[in-house]
């Protein structure tokens, strides 16, 4: 049984604790994924402390418990981390498990708070990095033919078929306005119906959805599938191959550091872009795994976000569909632990590296793999895949968000009939904790049982647990608008998710001021972005077990298709030791 001991302050007890939220969300979320959870996870930790700043209170201007399901997930993750100490150490050593509050927020709007020799997201100077405004609004959500009803078109990283499929060039230079490029969208999208829009979608295989209620969502066959199943799912797909024991996992690089992490050996191949999926692995680096993340020179990604996704890992470019570049793929498969899929199901299946084929790589070498998929809608491999009908559909974390319900809770916690992104990628981390425990419960699995295991979840399985746990009280979110700055409520359904985070940021600076401190980030020297980085610090700690990254990030496609020859910076060693 996990205890769990809340530190307090000597203060005035406020109208809500975000602790005592979190104690029951972790409650809520060990009930529903304790089928899924090795028994060691429960049992390892002695007690769980969350640790806060006096004010122990909610700090986005969101109705919704984001601060409270991030910290259940990461003690959960803190638990599996006792766990695989004890396993190596081969003995049971009851550890505390300490979660920084103040830090799960940082982590909540981490891609906001990374910079690169001090510039940040919205910093104009990076501007060139992301594409230009017209076509980045082809990702925006948008009214419909139908007063009232609400559509989220989805360019991906290709504006150009989403906006030929409405109707408009796919370029406009002389569109540089912020609320022109809005009126000129929208009025476009004006000309169709839901329904129109959700077949043009398919029919372009493009990522968009219809902006549902959560009501509404549950009511679809894709919601009633979803509601049968945990927030990550793990289950065998092999059975034949023995135990592998954590000491005989890949030996480290030689003149490696001898820091204690819980997963220093096991490699992890990363094919995922963007946020969710990436945050898999670079939490599993933060854990001592070898993440090396693959993409393709012929897929585009966003740059920016590589500054704060791709710390500790390494970064490689192999084209799948060239037979050269298959081989050097094929000879690091052949000695990976962990294959993190962020594509949409069945893309790496095609191409010949699904669960199946792992299985028979693995009966030929003798150990077995752990699988880890993250998709938008969920519910593909699972015993609800026949009923969860939107499960091959294209998506990302404002598509999740539009069409499990959040947007709207948004909306109206602003006051308005309508709904509104929700400020930060916050689904998205989320999303990538649930993926590391679940990566960490079949690795602890294949250690013990042996065999091959699948683990799955998604961003609207996240955005299902989030909802689960209920809108914070009429009186926080009274007091929530009265605090933040009146800038932020003035946003409506048609302003762009950067448009959303920046105008959040700004009310964070001023409302909470601790989390902007130097004291709550790392910095680093980045050799392959060739400039200063600074991330935010991670949340967790675990006694006896050191958490942090060994080398900082790097863009894509930065080093070799190797596992050999790995670099640490020992400054940020140093930094791990204090």
């Amino acid at each position: 049984m996990v205890v769990i001991r809340l530190d307090s302050c000597q203060r005035r007890a406020p109208i809500y604790s975000v602790k005592q939220g979190t104690e029951q969300a972790l409650a809520s979320l060990l009930a529903s994924c304790r089928g899924q959870l090795p028994s060691a996870f429960v049992h390892a930790p002695r007690r769980l402390v969350f640790k806060d700043t006096p004010d122990d209170d909610v700090h986005f201007p969101s109705p919704l418990k984001e601060q409270e399901a991030l910290a259940a997930i990461k003690a959960l993750e803190g638990a599996a981390a006792a766990a695989f100490a004890n396993l190596r150490e081969g003995h049971q050593s009851p550890r505390d498990v300490t979660i920084d509050m103040p830090l799960i927020s940082c982590f909540l709007m981490s891609a906001y708070l990374c910079t690169l020799d001090g510039l940040d997201k919205a910093d104009p100077r990076v501007k060139n990095k992301i594409p230009v405004l017209y076509r980045r609004l082809s990702a925006n959500l948008y009214e419909t033919k139908t007063p009232g009803e609400f559509y989220h078109i989805h360019g991906s990283l290709d504006a150009s078929a989403t906006l030929r499929m409405i109707g408009l060039p796919p370029f406009n230079p002389r569109l540089q306005d912020y609320r022109e490029c809005i009126e000129t969208i929208e009025s476009a999208v004006r000309r169709f119906t839901v329904d129109e829009l959700e077949e043009m979608n398919r029919k372009q295989a493009q990522a968009g959805v219809p902006v549902l209620t959560a009501e509404q969502f549950r009511a679809t066959p894709q919601g009633q599938a979803l509601a049968a199943l945990p927030p990550f799912t793990i289950q065998p797909f092999e059975s034949s191959t023995a135990p592998a024991p954590l000491g005989q996992q890949c030996p480290v690089n030689p003149g490696t550091s001898s820091l204690n992490q819980c997963l220093r050996g096991i490699r992890v191949l990363e094919l995922c872009r963007v946020i969710a999926g990436p945050t898999i692995g670079r939490t599993l680096a933060s854990h001592g795994a070898s993440v090396l993340k693959v993409t393709s020179p012929y897929l585009p990604d966003v740059p920016f976000f590589q500054v704060d996704v791709n710390t500790g890992k390494h970064t490689t470019s192999l084209h799948l569909h060239d037979p050269v570049q298959r081989l050097a793929f094929e000879a690091l498969i052949a000695s990976a632990d962990v294959v993190l899929d962020g594509y949409r199901p069945g893309v790496l299946t095609r191409l010949g590296y699904g669960p199946d084929r792992l299985a028979k790589l693995a009966a030929a070498r003798g150990k077995g793999y752990v699988y880890v998929a993250e998709d938008c809608f969920g519910g593909s491999d699972t015993p609800v895949a026949d009923r969860a009908v939107w499960s091959d559909r294209p998506g990302w974390q404002q598509i999740a968000d539009c069409v499990t319900g959040v947007a709207w809770e948004q909306g109206r916690f602003m006051g308005l009939d309508e709904p509104v992104v929700p400020p930060f990628p916050m689904s998205d981390y989320g999303t990538g904790a649930l993926g590391c425990v679940a990566a960490m419960a079949g690795l602890y699995r294949r250690a013990t049982e042996g065999g091959s295991w699948m683990c799955r979840t998604s961003l609207c399985q996240y955005d299902m647990f989030l909802l689960s746990l209920g809108a914070h009280s009429s009186e926080v979110q009274t007091r929530l608008r009265m605090t933040h700055d009146p800038a932020f409520f003035e946003l409506r359904h048609y302003d762009s998710v950067d448009e959303v985070g920046k105008r959040a940021l700004k009310s964070m600076r001023k409302v909470r001021p601790a989390l902007f401190e130097d004291s709550m980030m790392h910095t680093a020297w980045s050799h392959g972005f060739k400039a200063e980085v600074r991330w935010p610090r991670e949340a967790l700690q675990v006694k006896g077990v050191d958490i942090g990254h060994v080398r900082a990030t790097r863009p894509n496609g930065c080093d070799e298709a190797s596992w050999e020859g790995w670099e640490e910076q020992p400054n940020m060693v140093a930094d791990l030791r204090l």
